[in-house]
């Protein structure tokens, strides 16, 4: 079986840098959470986490199927091998979705829904974006020459954004079914959303020792035009978009918005009291309904 070695760089951990080392390396223990979401005279309103995998080991990356009713998230068991699990939000159960012998990594389910994509670590430790049917069978290549990839974002039924691993890592617009491969940024986080409505998504860009939220507003006739947004509060590595003008980050146990036209972040849930430290990666569900939060228990 292909084992996949994590680095334990500050945010790139995931697939991003799966393979790269060649030396044993420490899993953190991470749990995801869900949480209620709503929005109130223009501010983000989080209820009461709850744990949904509840269990040692490395559970991440979560990501909403279209309509709200289910997690896909990428785990890692006693076997050192990372999968793809399903968890329903009305039932409570988790389901296994892949079972391979290479490790896949941020399941993102692509337009139309009747397939995810992710990154998939081969067996020589090549990255690349691969896709399969919703019930973990038929798996695909979906980019042939793009490697080695570490995050995306499907802008349409045909169109994406990579992040793509290099010195620095870059930014690439990418055509799943022709030869676009456009860079349009370098050294960038691992942050890539849509905003709600499409027509644009928002990268991390770094700068200096801060790292600005830009937007990205693309048509396919002409050239793609970006826009920093705001600065990125300390510790803060990943945004979702409740609204086109509603923002939500995570700084160590507290949940930050931002709007257009505020000058910082705000603090809009503090996570300590639930016994929850380090959140990061963060998914919305479509409707707005819930937050998935990635975190790691607080020390006692």
């Amino acid at each position: 079986m292909h084992r996949v070695v994590l680095s334990c760089l500050p945010f790139l951990l995931s697939a991003s840098v799966a393979g790269a080392a060649r030396g044993q390396a420490q899993v953190p223990s991470t749990d995801i959470y869900l949480a209620p979401l709503s929005v109130e005279a223009g501010r983000p309103v989080v209820g009461a986490p709850v744990n949904i995998t509840d269990r040692a080991g490395y559970d991440n990356q979560p990501s909403f199927t279209p309509d709200g009713r289910a997690v896909l998230f990428t785990s890692i068991h006693d076997d050192g091998q990372a999968d793809i699990y399903r968890y329903d939000v009305q039932s409570r159960r988790i389901s296994r979705v892949t079972t391979t012998t290479e490790s896949e990594y941020s399941p993102t389910v692509m337009p139309g829904g009747r397939r995810f994509s992710v990154i998939r670590v081969e067996a020589d430790s090549t990255q690349r974006l691969w896709s399969f049917a919703m019930d973990g069978t038929d798996p695909r290549l979906v980019l042939t020459d793009i490697k080695p990839v570490g995050y995306h974002v499907w802008l349409d039924d045909r169109n994406l954004a990579l992040f793509v691993l290099g010195t620095p890592n870059a930014l690439v617009l990418a055509d799943a079914r022709g030869a676009r491969r456009d860079t349009i940024g370098r050294d960038i986080g691992r942050s890539l959303v849509m905003l709600p409505g499409g027509h644009a998504f928002t990268y991390l860009q770094h700068q200096g020792t801060t790292w600005s939220l830009t937007r990205v507003d693309f048509e396919h006739a002409g050239a793609p035009t970006t826009a920093m947004l705001a600065q990125m509060p300390r510790g803060a590595d990943y945004v979702v978009w409740v609204s086109p003008r509603l923002a939500i980050t995570a700084s160590g146990s507290s949940i930050l918005a931002w709007s257009p036209g505020q000058s910082d972040w705000t603090t809009v849930k503090d996570l300590g009291p639930a016994g929850l430290a380090r959140a990061s990666r963060l998914a919305v569900s479509r409707d707005g309904r819930w937050l998935a939060i990635v975190a790691e228990p607080a020390a006692p």
